[in-house]
Order: structure tokens, then sequence, then C-alpha cells
């Protein structure tokens, strides 16, 4: 009961965000790979960036001010991979912190000898357990295709709702984990072999650093290069198919087709 309360609220809060239709066209068309989608699928990923702005709270750091237009290009990256999930999946934080490029995250190792290093960590986004998701905001952001820091920490918070990031998000009914499991870790021991053999990748080689960082990478390639991941990872992107139940390369497709009748 509590879930259809906070559902009502959200949608009768996202009932006074008002964005007319040429601001949503200026901020989509900053967003290429949301192309794939047919008018149906276009108007709900809308309603639901509504509701996730009425839900969320986006504050910047370091002095950047977050404007409309960035609020809501963020708004509709982070809702597109929950599009078929519902925004229940986003259900347990509230805060996106936003940073003006990257920024430096301070960490410690400890070494054999016990003796504890600590270091500054660049990076370009994280999402905390629990808490909120950290992105940098960079004005040329899309324009590295397959590269796209908010899809790859939303990914991670996807992975996080089944407890710490490991690959393994809580999958949909009717999916089989032992054939997710199967499909991810024989395509995370190729990259990684192809990797350490100096082999060139199309893809993203950060992948390599973890399956929960391997998830998070081929979510972003699913959705900003879905032919790529396709092609190099068949059956990773059927999976991805079934846990997002979206076909982006399929929409690629009638849209390539369409493009030459």
């Amino acid at each position: 009961m509590f879930t259809a309360y906070r559902r009502w609220r959200r949608q009768q809060a996202a009932a006074n965000f008002e964005v007319d239709d040429p601001t949503w066209q200026r901020v989509e068309a900053t967003l290429p790979f949301l192309d794939f989608l047919e008018p149906a699928e276009r108007g709900r990923l809308r309603a639901l960036t509504l509701e996730f702005l009425a839900d969320k709270q986006i504050a910047g750091a370091r002095g950047l001010e977050v404007d409309n237009d960035m609020r809501l290009a963020i708004a509709l990256q982070a809702c597109l991979p929950i599009l078929n999930l519902g925004l229940d999946a986003y259900d347990d934080w509230v805060g996106i912190v936003v940073y003006p490029g990257d920024f430096v995250v301070p960490r410690n190792i400890t070494d054999d000898a016990g003796v504890v290093h600590e270091y500054e960590d660049p990076v370009l986004g994280e999402a905390w357990q629990g808490g909120p998701v950290v992105i940098s905001w960079f004005d040329d952001a899309n324009d590295i295709d397959g590269i796209n820091v908010v899809l790859h920490e939303f990914a991670h918070k996807l992975d996080m709702r089944s407890g710490e990031p490991d690959g393994m998000p809580e999958l949909p009914a009717g999916m089989d984990e032992r054939e997710w499991a199967r499909e991810f870790s024989d395509a995370y021991a190729d990259l990684c072999s192809r990797v350490d053999q100096s082999e060139d990748s199309p893809l993203d080689p950060y992948a390599t650093e973890s399956p929960a960082e391997f998830f998070a990478v081929m979510s972003e390639a699913f959705f900003e290069t879905p032919l790529l991941l396709q092609e190099e990872y068949p059956n990773v992107y059927a999976q991805l198919v079934r846990f997002y139940r979206l076909d982006p390369a399929l929409g690629e497709l009638r849209m390539s087709e369409a493009g030459h009748a």
C-alpha cells in the first residue's frame, strides 16, 4: 500500500511540472540515442521523466548552476533504462550531485605489509549504495559514442538494488540468473583477455575493471551503440534486451530502413 501511495504522490507532484514542447525537443535533440524510441515510448519517457524530477533532488557542486535544460537532460537519460522497469527501481535514494567536469574521490589501499596508502582518484561519476548519484557534466558529453556517465552510474544503481554491485542486478520475472551469469561471465573473460593482449576493442576497456563495471559499460553501449554491442557480444545484448525490455538495435535498423525508403 505504501508503494502505491508513493507512486500516487509522485504522479501528483509531476502534474505541477510543466515543460513545453520546444524545450523537450531542444533537450532531446542533444540525446540522439533516444531516437530509436517509438512515439508512444517517447511519450511514456516524458511522463516518467516528470515523475523523476518531482521525486529526486538535483544539485550542482563546486559552484555549478544546474539549469533547467541540464536537469531535464539528466532526468531523460536516467529514466531511459527504467522506462519499462518503473521509477520504483530508484526508490532507495533521492539525490543527484553534478560536478562541472571530473572530480577526485579520496581513497585508500592497504599493501601486503599492512601499510595504508591514501590517494586521490579522478573520476567522472560515482554511485553510492543507498546514497546519491554523483556525475560530471560536460557541455560536449555526447560527442563520444558509447561513453555516457549518466547511463553508467544509473546502471550501477540498478545493480545495487540486489546488494553490493557485482554485475548481477535484480532480474525481471522470467529471466534466468544462471543464463545471465554465464553470458556475462564469458563476455567479461573474453574482453579481459583481449585487453590484456593489447587487442583493439571498440568497447570501453574500463569494463574490465570488475563485473560491476562490465555491466555498467555494457549498459552504456546498449543504449549508445547498440549495433556495435550486438555484433561484439550478441548474447550479452540479448540479455540486456530482456532486462531493459527495449531493443535499441532493432530501432536503429528500423530508422535506417525508413531513411532509405
